[in-house]
């Protein structure tokens, strides 16, 4: 499977690019769906032919599951360090699944969960956790039999027994739960929209997303401040912070970096560039087509037209079907 990236890339969690600069916002944007690739493209390293793709604001970690199964890093990676499939930092071979957020790296092996510190170089887990793998169904993480982990301490929360999950998918400060029914329900914060319900306002727990009801979803996903699901039918919804564009809408910071980078491109070649003062007078009657915060969920058309059935935010989008430039599958 091929996986393409687009959205924030200033730590070249996307693709690989040269020095940033402010003014580089071609490179700190990424705009187009762009192949995810290895950094260290002479190594062996699996981000080469990734199986799946985790994502959080800075970085993304790939899980190949072919052979002696492992993760590995790329983006804003600190002390640890597993771009090369290196012996520092977590032990990665033989887990089975990986959730990333931008302090911890969770993974699950048969029979324990673990959860390491990615800002700190250790040899042992921050916390670990034995779980009974017999169940009637396969839970990929942040879901485990009894409850689900989160991102930050305590790692492990029961999940109430009224509530079928299918999976659940972790935001920098929400959630979001698809039950076995289809129906979605969301709780945590809710300053920028990532909730779907319509407000602002923070949920303590969780609450079902009204405006997805009688449609069934197959797939969630969250990135830091924007929610992702997938309908049954291949149809895909989308909510929450848009700023930098990350939900294929209208966007203000990507209209901004694209307008510079053109006049760039036509002061180089000595042609007449606007004043500011137009610039801003442009931008300002473009003001009605930008959405910042898409608080309930939209549905984004794709084209070509196609059956969307994968996907990982912040920065990754999985499709597959007759897409041409997103197809994934081979």
């Amino acid at each position: 499977m091929r996986w393409f990236g687009f959205g924030f890339n200033a730590f070249e969690q996307i693709c690989v690019h040269g020095k940033v600069t402010e003014d580089a916002g071609s490179d700190v944007k990424v705009t187009c769906p762009t192949e995810l690739k290895s950094h260290v493209e002479t190594s062996s390293c699996c981000l080469k032919k990734p199986g799946e793709i985790r994502a959080s604001w800075s970085r993304r970690a790939s899980l190949h599951l072919d052979g002696d199964s492992c993760v590995c890093l790329a983006g804003f990676v600190t002390a640890t360090s597993v771009e090369s499939c290196g012996v520092s930092g977590p032990k990665t071979c033989g887990c089975t699944d990986a959730v990333i957020s931008e302090y911890h790296l969770t993974l699950t092996f048969p029979g324990r969960v673990e959860v390491w510190d990615i800002q700190k170089k250790e040899s042992t887990p921050k916390w670990s956790m034995e779980i009974n793998t017999q169940s009637d169904h396969t839970l990929k993480l942040p879901l485990v039999p009894g409850g689900y982990i989160t991102n930050k301490p305590p790692f492990y929360h029961s999940l109430s027994p009224c509530l079928k999950a299918k999976s659940l998918a972790l935001g920098a400060e929400h959630a979001l739960l698809l039950c076995v029914t289809g129906d979605v329900y969301t709780w945590g914060l809710g300053s920028h929209g990532q909730l779907g319900h319509g407000g602002l306002t923070s949920e303590e727990e969780p609450r079902a997303v009204e405006a997805l009801c009688g449609m069934p979803m197959s797939s969630v996903a969250t990135g830091g401040w924007h929610s992702v699901c997938i309908s049954a039918g291949g149809d895909l919804y989308v909510w929450g912070w848009n700023e930098s564009g990350q939900l294929g809408l209208p966007s203000q910071g990507v209209r901004k970096a694209l307008q510079q980078n053109q006049h760039t491109q036509q002061g180089n070649l000595g042609q007449e560039v606007k004043s500011s003062e137009e610039e801003l007078q442009e931008v300002e009657k473009l003001k009605e087509f930008f959405i910042s915060i898409q608080a309930f969920p939209a549905l984004l058309d794709v084209t070509p037209s196609c059956e969307i059935k994968a996907l990982r935010v912040t920065s990754t989008l999985g499709v597959g079907g007759n897409m041409a430039n997103l197809d994934t599958r081979h």
